[in-house]
């Protein structure tokens, strides 16, 4: 079990340890941030499934099984079943008069030009960063990987991993700003 420090945390959590609760969350809370983006497609609400999520984790820690799997695993099936419920939920659009069928669901010319040339900006602003950090802030923010895991992958301590996502964020915004 102590090669599974999230399974840890859990069975601290059924013990109703705020603190483990905390580490819980800053351990994980990108991962599911992640899983909950990629099936939802919506941040708000993608945002409210995660403190649902911790919800559910707080009141059923003690439903956790070390023996069935390990820890994130079973806090990633919470947050996608929760999310695939939240999708089930959604209410179909429907429309008596046949104006949904006509309207063209395409973003207009304008509004391309403008998503072309901020993407265009972003790339410009990425290919500023050393190449493993650009890939290190791609994997966090929009792969959803933790700390833990970028640090693995790239073979650097967890503080240097946190270092190279902080100063990379700050010379992305520097360069959007300008």
């Amino acid at each position: 079990m102590s090669d599974d420090p999230v399974a840890q945390l859990i069975e601290k959590c059924a013990a109703l340890d705020r603190a483990a609760f905390r580490a819980l969350y800053r351990d994980t809370s990108a991962k599911l941030m992640g899983v909950l983006l990629r099936i939802l497609r919506e941040r708000a609400e993608a945002e409210d499934a995660l403190q649902e999520v911790y919800t559910r984790v707080w009141l059923r820690a003690g439903r956790y099984d070390a023996a069935k799997g390990r820890g994130m695993t079973w806090l990633i099936a919470i947050a996608r079943n929760l999310a695939i419920d939240r999708l089930r939920a959604r209410p179909e659009a429907t429309s008596d008069d046949g104006l949904d069928l006509v309207q063209d669901a395409a973003p207009r010319a304008e509004t391309r030009l403008i998503a072309m040339g901020e993407a265009k900006r972003m790339t410009d602003c990425f290919a500023t960063l050393e190449p493993d950090r650009a890939e290190a802030v791609r994997g966090a923010y929009l792969g959803g990987l933790s700390y833990a895991e970028l640090a693995e992958r790239y073979v650097v301590p967890l503080n240097t991993m946190r270092t190279w996502l902080r100063r990379s964020l700050l010379k992305l915004k520097e360069c959007l700003d300008q």
